[in-house]
């Protein structure tokens, strides 16, 4: 990240500073949820069956899926509905490119913003998931760089799909796309419990590929498939920089 983008990071951070709960308000959501149905309905669920075959307990078995849904949530938003606020209305990126930063500048500050949003969510869940003994593989120190690829992937797409939005209503559509995917993609259910076709649709969803990555470190079950989910999603956010940098340049340069 060049130092022009890390400024906008800084910015962001600064405004952030006098509005602090929206920030760390994101973080609430999948702990609730974890304790409600983690815990609540686990105690009537019993044992699940892991990736590896084993006996899991409920709550063990969701929590990593939440945590990648922290990271996706955290960054998701900060790159749409923001963005979309910064873009259409404030029109901050104009008096940006006023300054020696470019677009590129921007795409990468943004999204670099929203990743550390997501990271930030991650890294709280994880501390949680520590305290209640939900953690069982020493892989999961690199839960948190997981969350990271989650951040980077979701953020960077965001950002490049909110560029074609015209009103807040298109922006809203995006949670039309988030909740299924925090439905289906393995957080509540093993994969095993959908019919064939639906698990080969759910297997090349995105936030599945988070799932499956946080879920293999924190019970250690790493394999090869854990680098094919981790090269999918940076690949993912390569895809989504490339179209972000080429959508904000069309839009604000001619």
């Amino acid at each position: 990240m060049s130092v022009m983008a890390l400024r906008l990071v800084e910015r962001s951070f600064l405004v952030y500073r006098r509005t602090w709960v929206v920030l760390v308000s994101g973080f609430f959501e999948p702990v609730f949820y974890l304790l409600s149905i983690g815990l609540g309905i686990g105690g009537l669920v019993g044992e699940v069956t892991g990736p590896d075959g084993r006996l899991l307990e409920y709550s063990a078995f969701v929590a990593p899926a939440l945590m990648a849904a922290a990271a996706m949530n955290g960054a998701i938003y900060e790159s749409t509905l923001n963005i979309f606020y910064k873009l259409k209305h404030a029109k901050l990126y104009e008096a940006v490119l006023t300054t020696p930063m470019g677009v590129l500048d921007i795409a990468l500050g943004e999204i670099g913003f929203a990743l550390l949003r997501g990271a930030l969510y991650a890294l709280a869940f994880l501390i949680v998931m520590l305290a209640m003994g939900l953690v069982l593989s020493p892989w999961a120190v690199l839960a948190v760089p997981a969350a990271l690829l989650v951040g980077f992937a979701f953020a960077a797409c965001g950002m490049a799909a909110i560029t074609w939005c015209r009103s807040w209503h298109d922006a809203e559509l995006v949670s039309l796309v988030v909740l299924p995917l925090f439905l289906f993609s393995t957080t509540f259910y093993p994969i095993t419990t959908y019919s064939p076709g639906l698990a080969a649709v759910v297997r090349v969803t995105p936030l599945y590929q988070g799932v499956a990555l946080i879920r293999a470190l924190t019970l250690g079950d790493v394999s090869w498939a854990s680098l094919g989910h981790a090269a999918y999603l940076g690949a993912m956010g390569l895809v989504g920089l490339a179209v972000s940098r080429r959508r904000l340049a069309r839009i604000l340069l001619t």
